[in-house]
């Protein structure tokens, strides 16, 4: 193959790699997530009537729907013998294990790590938890929990109102580096022939997170207030509203930039005051400063405004909602939105994984699976018979339904 052709081969760089993954919410469907959307064959386990993450409703309602296309699901009953061994047939074919239940369960199950090792040495076993080693680790966690405990909440609310982000920003943060944490393992196996427990968990993340803020407490020896009551850096990093009340944000942060926005905007007086050259003497001045760029920019449509900004090389931002990414021209000019069929029925688009492998994103392979889609086909290349498969549906183990005249010649 020249490098022609991988370069417009689709980007499936985990292609051969199998996932089990033993998951529900968002931390650990975003770890296989990212994992099948890399081209990894993900299966993953769900009750018996499907992962009650499909079932939520308000801000959980697109849980399911954003973290598990690309993979097949298997709807079996893993508290009955005969789904445990078909739960362990497909471990014991697989790469990598996700899981991301509370403490001990895996265990009780009969899926714990060293029962696994023992079946498979070369399996690469990722746990995602609320906390890593330590006297916390017993507990269960949520996103918003460790948002709370890990000073993120204090950072992104009012000084006395601490207030989670607008995401589920640990969650998946530490879903991606349960990712990070797998493919070392994989790579490291590739000389060693042996997997590994890797855990990643949402206090640390959180705290990785937050550790800018505590460098600067240690650079600067004041603790930082919330970012809604932030010194900035910059005399220009704010909100401003434009002559047709939609508001963009706007951030000068170099002298380079600050040049070209003058120019741009033909600001020659400020461009020529020696006192405003520097950074430090922009900052000095950002009481005179605001309320002169708020004036001007208010005189102008957005359309406008954006567009000169962008001549300009400004850093600029409409504030948009999240429903406005689904008419981005930058996001479906090139593959940033994934079309996908919901449980409902009903089409429609979400971001695909933001990486690009040659200037191309990697393929989609399949649709967000129904609950139980690919059990017979998954329990089929487990090696079960038609008969046998036909015996865990009667017996309720396994959600699928044989074609019918497979079923009479079982």
């Amino acid at each position: 193959m020249t490098e022609q052709d991988v370069a417009n081969k689709p980007a499936q760089p985990l292609a051969g790699i199998r996932v089990v993954e033993f998951t529900h919410m968002v931390m650990g469907p975003a770890a296989g997530g990212i994992l099948a959307d890399l081209g990894a064959d993900v299966t993953k386990l769900e009750p018996h009537k499907g992962d009650n993450t499909r079932r939520l409703q308000g801000s959980g309602a697109g849980y399911f729907a954003m973290y598990n296309r690309n993979k097949r699901s298997v709807a079996l009953d893993l508290k009955s013998d005969s789904g445990r061994e078909l739960a362990l047939r497909l471990i014991d074919k697989a790469d990598v294990l996700i899981e991301n239940f509370r403490p001990g369960a895996m265990e009780r199950l009969g899926f714990g790590y060293d029962t696994l090792r023992a079946r498979n040495p070369r399996l690469v076993y990722c746990s995602l938890k609320g906390f890593l080693s330590g006297p916390y680790a017993h507990r269960t966690a949520l996103d918003e929990v460790t948002q709370m405990m890990g000073g993120l909440a204090y950072m992104t609310g009012l000084p006395d109102r601490p207030l989670r982000a607008g995401s589920s920003v640990i969650d998946i943060t530490g879903g991606m580096f349960g990712v990070i944490a797998i493919l070392a393992a994989l790579q490291e196996r590739q000389h060693s022939g042996c997997g590994r427990h890797v855990t990643s968990a949402l206090f640390e993340t959180t705290a990785y997170l937050v550790g800018q803020h505590m460098a600067q407490e240690a650079v600067t020896g004041e603790a930082p207030p919330p970012m809604s009551v932030r010194r900035s850096a910059w005399s220009i990093y704010d909100i401003f509203e434009s002559a047709d009340g939609e508001r963009v944000f706007v951030g000068v942060v170099s002298d380079t930039l600050w040049r070209a926005f003058c120019a741009e905007f033909c600001l020659d007086d400020l461009a020529a005051d020696p006192e405003l050259a520097t950074n430090a003497g922009r900052v000095a001045a950002r009481n005179s400063l605001l309320p002169r760029i708020s004036t001007l920019f208010a005189g102008l449509p957005k359309a406008e405004l954006t567009v000169r900004l962008d001549r300009a090389g400004i850093p600029f931002a409409p504030i948009n909602r999240p429903s406005d990414l689904f008419d981005d021209p930058h996001l479906n000019a090139a593959g940033g939105l994934v079309k996908l069929t919901l449980e409902n029925g009903c089409r429609t688009r979400l971001p695909a994984i933001p990486i690009e492998f040659d200037g191309s994103r990697p393929a989609q392979q399949r649709d967000l699976p129904r609950a139980g889609a690919h059990s017979i086909e998954v329990a089929r290349a487990a090696g079960l018979s038609a008969a046998q498969i036909n015996s865990l549906i009667e017996q309720g183990v396994l959600n699928g339904c044989l074609p019918a005249e497979e079923t009479s010649q079982a």
